[in-house]
């Protein structure tokens, strides 16, 4: 449970009389709530219902939802919703749950995308519609409403380091009026994220929420030593898994069914082993060396002649509109080592519990110090896979601790193991001469 923010913190955010104390009351109930047990699945795929689409009168149906809520307190808040781009990726897929459920509770939200592209693809468009089907209102990231909007806002919430672009050269000298009622919510953890031009307003807004301990101690240090500012308040808030996601993961009939379809789908045999990388196609998300440590096993496999199961690749978060450079450079590779018929890229989704029925071995991205989500990896372990991530990583803490809760606020004990390496080694070759990842997959470890 987090608790009030100190007089030292609120010092540091300028004591700015009732108003701010309330707006800052007003974040430490919704912070508080987002970390209890009973909302486990806050920042869940699973929120993507609205009560709004059931029948009768939806101000007497959000009434009734707040009455029994834990979120219940935000009802008729204004709350202003700021992230630094609409797309599959995870920040922005996070916050707009949280703003599908503030809209269940019967909250206004306004979204805003700082960075949007002038030509509106399908995805922001299938985005933003998605949104407006459940009531939450899209705006202009520049212009006179913006700054309406964030002056009148019980609450406005900025999503990623990031979003601290948008404050300045939008709100101008109405900043300071605005900062008192921030609730910034960081999810990075790569070093060019610490600028000064980004963060620079971090030491005054109400609160920081993060996703583990491990990045909020990597923040507080990094601020401190390179930038010279110290952290407002900080509130460390695990992610869980939905309640829809929890119930597949739970049925070994619907496991299944899926992982027959999925493997059928492309060509993997029911003996083959399947290996995955799940997240968006992007440097410092590990793919590159992911395929080239997967190419280096099946070299050494081929050399030693070691009687292994055919091995598969998977990368899923691919975008086959954009074919970035880097992804051309990932499908040369593969092409260039005749492994095409090994390695299978998959358009990103929403819907990645099919892909955790079907594979085998989750291993997760190697950016320095691993990925500071472990959204995918907590979702892995629910599917009692193997996840494979880097040791300094706040992924690795995460593993070791983990417990997969769903949205009805239970949770149990992940029966997934943790293991780790760098994603440089032939991590094939590891895992398969593991005797605690074998013993998952029911195979007998090699012994070289």
């Amino acid at each position: 449970m987090a608790k009030p923010p100190s007089s030292a913190a609120a010092a540091a955010a300028g004591g700015r009389g009732p108003v701010h104390n309330r707006t800052r009351l007003l974040l430490v109930l919704l912070v508080a709530v987002a970390a209890s047990a009973s909302t486990a699945g806050f920042l869940l795929r699973g929120a993507l219902r609205d009560p709004c689409d059931g029948r009768g009168d939806p101000a007497a149906l959000n009434t009734a939802v707040a009455a029994g809520s834990p979120l219940g307190f935000m009802r008729s808040k204004l709350v202003l919703l700021v992230s630094h781009e609409l797309s599959l990726s995870g920040g922005p897929l996070l916050l707009m749950e949280l703003a599908f459920l503030l809209r269940h509770v019967g909250s206004e939200v306004v979204w805003i995308t700082n960075q949007r592209s002038e030509e509106t693809n399908d995805v922001t468009y299938s985005l933003e519609h998605r949104m407006l089907s459940h009531g939450v209102q899209v705006l202009p990231a520049r212009g006179q409403e913006a700054v309406d909007i964030a002056l009148k806002a019980d609450l406005v919430i900025l999503n990623t380091a990031v979003a601290g672009k948008w404050l300045d050269p939008v709100l101008k000298d109405h900043v300071p009026k605005v900062l008192p009622k921030i609730l910034w919510w960081i999810h990075e953890m790569r070093g060019h994220y610490f600028k000064v031009e980004y963060v620079k307003h971090l030491p005054f807004v109400a609160g920081a929420m993060i996703d583990s301990h491990t990045t909020a101690e990597y923040w507080k240090s990094r601020t401190s030593d390179r930038l010279k500012i110290q952290m407002p308040q900080t509130y460390v808030v695990h992610l869980g898994n939905s309640k829809e996601l929890m119930e597949v993961a739970e049925d070994n009939v619907a496991r299944r069914v899926l992982r027959e379809h999925i493997r059928e789908s492309l060509g993997v045999r029911s003996e083959d082993l399947l290996f995955a990388i799940i997240n968006s196609v992007s440097r410092g998300k590990g793919q590159d060396l992911f395929l080239q440590a997967f190419y280096q096993g099946l070299q050494l496999i081929q050399h030693q002649k070691l009687k292994v199961p055919t091995m598969h690749a998977i990368v899923v978060g691919s975008d086959m509109n954009a074919q970035t450079k880097f992804e051309t450079q990932l499908r040369d590779f593969v092409v260039k080592n005749a492994i095409h018929d090994r390695v299978h890229f998959v358009n990103k989704t929403l819907a990645v519990a099919p892909y955790l029925a079907a594979i085998d071995v989750l291993v997760q991205n190697s950016q320095a110090r691993g990925e500071c989500f472990g959204r995918i990896t907590i979702e892995a372990m629910a599917f009692k896979l193997p996840v494979l991530v880097n040791p300094p990583s706040s992924l690795f803490h995460l593993c070791l601790s983990v417990q997969t809760g769903d949205r009805q606020g239970q949770t149990k004990p992940s029966s997934g193991r943790a293991m780790y390496t760098s994603l440089e080694y032939q991590w094939p070759i590891f895992l398969l001469g593991n005797q605690p990842c074998c013993s998952i997959l029911k195979r007998q470890p090699l012994i070289f």
